[in-house]
């Protein structure tokens, strides 16, 4: 089911880099082989995730040139070993630590390998990842039980934020996947997640809001669905990394 999220805006630069462009004057785009590497440099030394009409913008060029060189650059990390890889976020890029060198770098930084996530904040995970974004009726009709404590454990950890609300009655809010998410389970988009077959898993449509109800026989404890409602979702190791 397609929603307009509400919030949704044209992206802006922020005034202070509008003002360090015009001060430099007119930009002189780069070649189109150098194009990947200046990529590179501006997301090294940003140190943040950028927007693709930043890139645009300190670039001088194009969608149509700025598409090729970010996948270039994508495949140069991706394909040399390279210690870095680019992760993409709807808008947002940014470079980030390989998740096969994760332990190196929390070793350096002292950070723990791995986050504790119930199953049931797990299973939720995977519903709103598969399904995103996804008001909070929505999962809880997909998993068959109240996913309110599930939820607030995602959002405590950073791996699901709040995107936007639904044009429905009472707008609810709309839930999706953060780049947190991508960057804990080592996973440079979403295009990379593990692919599941809905008609085969017969995971049935999710209803609209007029039409969502709970099952009857709902357990109330949260995340602890019944077998015969618990959807067939893959399982999750929730690995450690860092950006």
């Amino acid at each position: 089911m397609c929603y307009t999220f509400l919030t949704m805006q044209e992206n802006k630069l922020e005034p202070s880099l509008e003002r360090a462009i015009s001060a430099q004057g007119p930009v002189l785009a780069p070649e189109a082989h150098q194009l990947g590497a200046a990529i590179e440099s501006l997301l090294f030394v940003s140190g943040r995730p950028l927007e693709r009409a930043e890139l645009r913008k300190l670039l001088g060029v194009g969608n149509e040139q700025l598409e090729p060189g970010i996948r270039a650059l994508e495949s140069t990390l991706q394909n040399g070993q390279r210690g870095i890889r680019l992760q993409r976020l709807g808008e947002q890029v940014q470079l980030v630590t390989a998740p096969e060198n994760a332990h190196y770098v929390a070793v350096l930084l002292g950070l723990p390998m791995s986050a504790k996530l119930t199953n049931a904040a797990l299973e939720t995970l995977a519903v709103i990842a598969y399904r995103q974004p996804m008001t909070r009726s929505q999962i809880e009709a997909v998993r068959g039980v109240n996913s309110d404590r599930a939820l607030a454990s995602l959002l405590q950890h950073g791996l699901v934020a709040e995107v936007g609300r639904a044009q429905t009655v009472g707008r609810p809010a709309l839930f999706a996947t953060t780049a947190e998410f991508l960057q804990q389970f080592g996973l440079t988009s979403l295009e990379e997640l593990p692919h599941i077959d809905l008609a085969t898993q017969q995971m049935r449509t999710v209803p609209t809001e007029a039409e969502q109800s709970i099952p009857n026989g709902v357990n109330g404890q949260s995340g602890q669905a019944s077998a015969t409602s618990q959807p067939n979702l893959p399982t999750f190791q929730v690995p450690q990394s860092t950006d």
